[in-house]
């Protein structure tokens, strides 16, 4: 498991038994005949936690690789597409709760599950592996930001921040 100590002011982790999906902030892990997929850690921390979801499709629907699935309010809107084409089932618990998702995101949190069409795999998804993801994370406002520092660290936020916070209303 990699972990990075210090992503936007949190300690977050990164499975290693789990392919990642850096654009969209997800893992998916093989179970048997169907591949399951969640939010990562990192990406809920950028994110600011979740505030809403909505399935996009009905349960047990047959989605095709790239397909709009779930709809995610965090600090902005999200739109979920499938990474590979199968059947389609979803987290129904989430619905009602939706603290799984930040609460235990690599396990009772996970999103969908995807029954591959016939001679698809897990070796199909162009997905990376934890090192390849945890790589990719460096570039990202939780690694330039370590301390989670308000305003952020672009030269732009700092300005405005220092603005606002100089001006009497």
């Amino acid at each position: 498991m990699a972990v990075i100590e210090k992503f936007l002011g949190r300690c977050v982790n990164i499975p290693g038994d789990r392919k990642y999906y850096a654009k969209q902030g997800l893992w998916a892990k093989a179970q048997g005949d169907r591949v399951v997929f969640g939010f990562t850690e990192p990406a809920l921390v950028l994110a600011g936690g979740v505030n809403g979801l909505d399935w996009l499709v009905e349960e047990n629907a047959s989605v095709r690789q790239g397909q709009d699935v779930v709809f995610v309010i965090t600090g902005k809107i999200q739109y979920i597409d499938t990474p590979l084409q199968g059947t389609i089932s979803f987290n129904r618990g989430l619905k009602p709760d939706l603290s799984p998702v930040v609460e235990d995101p690599y396990d009772k949190g996970w999103l969908f599950r995807i029954k591959p069409d016939a001679g698809m795999t897990e070796t199909d998804l162009t997905a990376m592996d934890a090192r390849g993801y945890t790589e990719s994370l460096k570039s990202s406002e939780g690694c330039k930001n370590p301390e989670g520092l308000k305003g952020g660290v672009s030269g732009i936020c700092k300005a405005v921040y220092s603005g606002i916070r100089d001006q009497n209303i």
